[in-house]
């Protein structure tokens, strides 16, 4: 064969059963004109058409025909013995060409279809015109036409044939790459979401945690000399708490902050800024320059939640006494800045990230600049205080928009 059987469809189920009927009937036929017509041997035609019918039907019976070349070759020179036999004996024999030429051509290499079925319309045209005792081109014809035709059609058929297998394995191609796409889009997803959840969680939860952790011990220092120190400790720590538990309600469902809620983002660090100076020993400054401009939800969360996470850091790693908090319109982008006057540290040796001490910080910060096509710079030295700036366009790129766009 050509090829590895293919698996048999109604349509070549069909065509296959039309293959045998049209051998077996014109088998018959030469038979029964041998019959019916008294020829000569009419006995031994009879013979050769059931002979040749019994080899023939041994072929579909056996499944290594189908599935081996060589007993695909060994079966068809059997039939093709047999068949010479009948064509020796009637000239109705010639006829059979026609079925064999597809049998031969299927079952067989190209090349030796090829030679097979020339061999075979060769001994066709020679066999009728020695019936006849005479010859003429009108007698290649038949034959020849037919084995045209044969060649034609099988050909045509292998090549619909392998343009089909291509396209089932091109659309199997597509559906397993459907498959890993969707599975990595909904892994990528996942990541996303956990990663979200860690932002949130370090920029809310953890930084108010340490800032109830800070009152606390404060409170704890005041007594028993300063009870009313303590009580405005305590106060402001059970405020941290009851802050922290709406940010952390709204960032489950993936709201905007309570910070945020029916006012701006210079608002919220305003009151950001007055809240540090309020619960430590700090004074927070905020400064506005330029002309407000509005900014997706999703750059003022991301500023908002730098700034949280800044002054977090100033006042548990800086030891400073002030803090200035500006927030520029320039041009095509806003600049957030956090200035201190602690004592600095060296942004080229930072300790590594660690759940029990912490240093996520930073890392979240960029995370949420790159995120938005924005930059994050950190300027400091030991001894000199710490400035960071981040920076957002204005007008978000256009892949930003949309992805904004198409969240639910």
């Amino acid at each position: 064969m050509n090829t590895t059987a293919p698996t048999l469809t109604p349509t070549t189920r069909a065509l296959t059963w039309c293959l045998h009927l049209l051998v077996i009937g014109l088998l018959a036929l030469a038979a029964g004109r041998a019959v019916t017509d008294s020829r000569p041997h009419a006995g031994l035609i009879v013979a050769a058409a059931t002979a040749c019918a019994l080899v023939y039907a041994a072929g579909p019976l056996l499944p290594r025909i189908r599935l081996s070349r060589w007993a695909a070759a060994w079966w068809l020179a059997a039939v093709g013995v047999v068949w010479l036999v009948l064509l020796g004996l009637s000239p109705d024999g010639v006829w059979v060409a026609f079925p064999l030429y597809f049998l031969q051509l299927h079952l067989l290499p190209r090349r030796a279809g090829l030679t097979a079925v020339a061999a075979t319309a060769l001994a066709a045209i020679i066999a009728f015109a020695a019936h006849q005792r005479s010859f003429s081109p009108a007698m290649v014809i038949g034959p020849g036409l037919g084995a045209a035709v044969a060649v034609a059609v099988v050909w045509g058929y292998e090549a619909l044939y392998q343009e089909s297998e291509r396209r089932r394995r091109l659309i199997e191609e597509l559906t397993v790459t459907r498959a890993d796409l969707a599975q990595a889009q909904h892994t990528a997803g996942v990541l996303a979401e956990r990663e979200r959840l860690a932002r949130e969680i370090h920029d809310t939860l953890a930084q108010g945690l340490s800032s109830i952790q800070l009152l606390l011990r404060a409170a704890e220092r005041a007594l028993p000399g300063r009870p009313d120190a303590a009580v405005r400790h305590v106060e402001a720590a059970r405020q941290a708490a009851v802050d922290n538990l709406a940010e952390a309600r709204r960032f489950v469902a993936a709201l905007t902050p309570p910070s945020l809620d029916g006012t701006t983002l210079v608002g919220a660090l305003e009151r950001l800024c007055a809240a540090t100076s309020a619960r430590h020993k700090i004074t927070a400054c905020f400064h506005l320059t330029g002309d407000p401009a509005p900014l997706p939800t999703e750059h003022d969360v991301a500023l908002l939640r730098i700034a949280q996470s800044a002054l977090a850091n100033t006042v548990r790693h800086a030891n400073a006494t002030t803090v200035q908090t500006t927030l520029s319109y320039l041009g095509d982008h806003v600049t957030l800045e956090v200035v201190d006057d602690g004592v600095g540290f060296d942004p080229d040796q930072l300790p590594a990230t660690d759940p029990e001490s912490g240093g996520f910080g930073l890392a979240a910060m960029h995370a949420r600049m790159h995120a938005l096509s924005g930059t994050l710079t950190i300027e400091s030295a030991p001894g000199q205080g710490c400035a960071l700036a981040a920076q957002l366009p204005l007008a978000p790129p256009a892949e930003t928009e949309t992805e904004t766009q198409a969240r639910p």
